[in-house]
């Protein structure tokens, strides 16, 4: 999750369109940017349903879904993902939690939880549809925003969760456990 630029609103990525940038003028309907098609993908198994793993808030929904929700996809973390072999560009994955289902492209946001939803069957596949109709999606993609920009202050979030991708790269220790630090040795040298 995250507030990134809204997909179209039927949540569907297109290749080729240009990216709207976030802010007041996004909303839903608005163009979000390339896919990975699945044309070149190997069929799946069953779908997948990524999130962001490095996200405090995303893992504790990730942990809700795998208890409570019985549905039939693959939950995981998109940095554990073969992103490209799903078709999907890491920017995405970035943005919004995804759902790549066998056929068609890849729905990202409130669209991907609906799906994720529906697949589950049960009670939740009504929740599920409600959730894919237009008004509702037209409704949902500025809440989704509004949480993912305010992810870090929900119940579970860290301040990590606030920071882009690139951003939490750059602040990761180092593995001598000191950040962008050089490793040194661990007794003094000697003094000429």
């Amino acid at each position: 999750m995250c507030g990134g630029p809204a997909p179209r609103i039927a949540g569907e990525f297109r290749a080729g369109e240009p990216r709207a940038g976030p802010g007041p003028g996004c909303g839903p309907g608005r163009p979000s940017g390339n896919t990975g098609d699945m044309a070149n993908a190997a069929p799946l198994a069953r779908p997948v349903f990524l999130y962001d793993g490095d996200c405090s808030f995303c893992t504790t929904c990730a942990q809700f879904i795998e208890r409570r929700i019985p549905t039939g996809a693959e939950v995981t973390p998109w940095q554990f993902a073969d992103l490209s072999a799903l078709g999907v560009p890491q920017t995405e994955a970035e943005e919004a939690v995804i759902w790549v289902g066998g056929t068609g492209p890849h729905v990202a946001g409130p669209v991907a939880i609906a799906r994720l939803l529906i697949d589950a069957g049960s009670f939740w596949r009504p929740l599920g549809r409600v959730l894919d109709l237009s008004p509702v999606r037209w409704l949902a993609w500025p809440i989704y925003r509004w949480v993912a920009r305010n992810r870090h202050r929900m119940p579970g979030g860290t301040a990590a969760c606030s920071l882009p991708q690139a951003q939490r790269d750059r602040a990761a220790p180092s593995p001598a456990g000191q950040r962008g630090e050089p490793d040194r040795p661990s007794s003094p040298t000697p003094s000429p």
